[in-house]
């Protein structure tokens, strides 16, 4: 049995990757494919737990370093738990976030830098990376106002408090904003970039295509 496909989205938060999570695991169910769908932080019982002690707004006073460990002790989880087991058996596996997140947000957000990051992953994580990596890149003053409108949403219906980080300001995101952008330079095989402010459904044609793409190098092995 061939090894599985394993895509990744990635993106500020209020960039659409939960929307786009979605719409693109009913593009392969209808198409025959049944893809393992998780997230990061997050994605099993232990990545729960970790999730919610990371982004609490509670959590105030966690060091950088501390975030960080805890963001690869959960990633360490889910690729034993969920990631490794489905593309082993030869599934598509649709992740919410991974390691670029962690440079993203950790090595640019908080000023660790990539190579602590890209260090740790190598040997938390064996150096797993996806085969294929969709960047939403919205202007970020949309992203913010979509991100922070939403978790206002969520708090007003009672839900899990999630807004840690949607209360930093505006100088971390565009630290966060630029590393992404500098991941796409850098790894321009692995990282197909979807940037502007585009409409729910220009953006989903262009993830499809990527996706597409990928799936027929996939079969030609």
């Amino acid at each position: 049995m061939s090894r599985g496909l394993f895509v990744t989205l990635e993106g500020l938060d209020g960039s659409g990757k939960t929307t786009q999570l979605k719409r693109l695991a009913i593009w392969m169910e209808k198409r025959g494919i049944e893809p393992v769908v998780t997230r990061q932080p997050g994605g099993t019982s232990t990545g729960d737990r970790i999730r919610a002690l990371l982004l609490d707004s509670r959590s105030a006073g966690l060091a950088p370093m501390t975030e960080m460990a805890l963001m690869f002790a959960d990633r360490a989880q889910a690729i034993a738990e969920v990631i490794e087991p489905a593309l082993a058996g030869g599934k598509t596996v649709l992740c919410d976030r991974f390691t670029d997140s962690t440079e993203a947000y950790q090595g640019g957000g908080r000023a660790l830098g990539s190579q602590l990051v890209l260090e740790m992953h190598r040997l938390i994580c064996g150096g797993l990376q996806p085969d294929l990596t969709v960047l939403l890149l919205p202007s970020l003053d949309r992203s913010l106002e979509r991100a922070r409108r939403r978790n206002d949403r969520v708090a007003e219906k009672d839900g899990p408090d999630e807004s840690r980080f949607e209360r930093e300001q505006d100088a971390f995101y565009r630290r966060v904003w630029e590393k992404y952008r500098e991941i796409a330079r850098r790894d321009t095989e692995r990282v197909v970039a979807v940037e502007g402010d585009l409409s729910i459904d220009d953006v989903h044609e262009q993830i499809v295509e990527a996706v597409s793409e990928r799936l027929v190098m996939a079969h030609s092995r």
